[in-house]
């Protein structure tokens, strides 16, 4: 297995964890019950994903 032969300085470091920051979560509007919820999945409240209901909140409740 290859090792470094030189160590790396701390500008090159430094330089590659440059974008290894967290990022927020883009978070959208559930048209059917208005609470946040992730892009492109079911609403954990309601159970609606693209107008239909996918999860059945009512068994999950109960």
């Amino acid at each position: 297995m290859p090792n470094p032969k030189r160590r790396h300085s701390k500008k090159r470091t430094s330089t590659r964890r440059a974008h290894d920051h967290l990022h927020t979560l883009s978070l959208a509007d559930c048209p059917n019950c208005h609470e946040k919820k992730l892009p492109h999945r079911a609403c954990r409240k309601c159970g609606h994903y693209k107008g239909r209901e996918v999860i059945d909140t009512a068994a999950k409740t109960a």
